[in-house]
């Protein structure tokens, strides 16, 4: 979300987190966006009578404005970089906070009174939401068919056993390995129903993402559940060891953990994501 214009002296401030009882020594350092200087401006949220910290660096506009945005997010290069650069800084903000909602990539301000504006204004959500993260992480949890453990790992091999000669040897076999998958795959997609009804259970809060893509991945594996789970700090350990319990069940199946994660999933203000 870039704002809409041209700013006098063609800057803007590039915006990656809202945060309470930031630490500002843990981004006194940091370089962001472009290898922007991070520093915090100071909100008072004047519902709440609290005072937040939004976390930004300064961007040119020529390149970080609305229509140079527009071009620019359809490099996948320059979009890969642009959105590591962020995320590392939001990880940073995160592990130094009370609490920390994660903004939206490209979210671009003129000036730090615009910065203090747009805050400002969602007072109630982002007091609402920070009372909701605080002492707590996102967890991934994605569960994953093994196919060579379904279908027996190669393409069945024409014999010559069995009646109907080596053809119908090996559509009998090939038949057997697709209803191996499909049975596979069945059990695994009950496994991760449960598995995910379990992992909810003793989350604060869960969220289904779609599905990953294997091309996009580069995962052979089937991806049955990619579930994102907001956790109590002082309960990730029983939640990890939990994830590896379930992982333990089934052969037929891979649970993955991932995290901790900055709660991207779960930062509802309008303009977080």
């Amino acid at each position: 979300m870039a704002e809409v214009g041209a700013a006098a002296t063609g800057r803007g401030l590039w915006l990656y987190a809202v945060a309470r009882g930031l630490d500002p020594g843990a981004v006194a350092e940091a370089r962001g966006v472009a290898d922007g200087a991070v520093r915090i401006v100071s909100v008072p949220l004047p519902e709440s009578g609290r005072t937040v910290s939004a976390v930004v660096s300064t961007v040119a506009l020529a390149e970080f404005g609305e229509a140079a945005l527009h071009r620019n997010l359809e490099d996948l290069d320059w979009l890969a970089a642009t959105a590591r650069a962020h995320d590392a800084v939001v990880a940073a903000v995160s592990g130094a906070a009370d609490a920390a909602v994660p903004l939206r990539l490209a979210t671009v301000c003129y000036d730090e009174d615009r910065v203090r504006a747009l805050v400002a204004e969602r007072d109630r959500e982002f007091a609402t939401t920070l009372d909701a993260l605080s002492g707590r992480t996102e967890w991934g949890v994605k569960v994953y068919t093994e196919p060579g453990r379904h279908t027996g790992g190669e393409e069945p091999a024409a014999t010559a056993t069995g009646p109907g000669g080596a053809g119908a040897a090996y559509l009998r076999k090939r038949k057997a390995a697709l209803s191996a998958r499909e049975t596979g795959e069945r059990v695994a997609a009950e496994h991760a129903e449960r598995l995910h009804g379990t992992l909810a259970a003793t989350a604060v809060a869960h969220r289904r993402h779609p599905p990953q893509d294997p091309k996009l991945s580069g995962e052979r594996a089937r991806n049955v559940l990619n579930g994102a789970y907001l956790v109590d700090d002082d309960r990730a350990r029983e939640f990890a060891e939990l994830v590896r319990a379930l992982d333990a069940e089934h052969e037929s199946v891979r649970v993955e953990l991932t995290g901790p994660w900055p709660p991207y999933s779960f930062a509802s203000v309008g303009l977080a994501e």
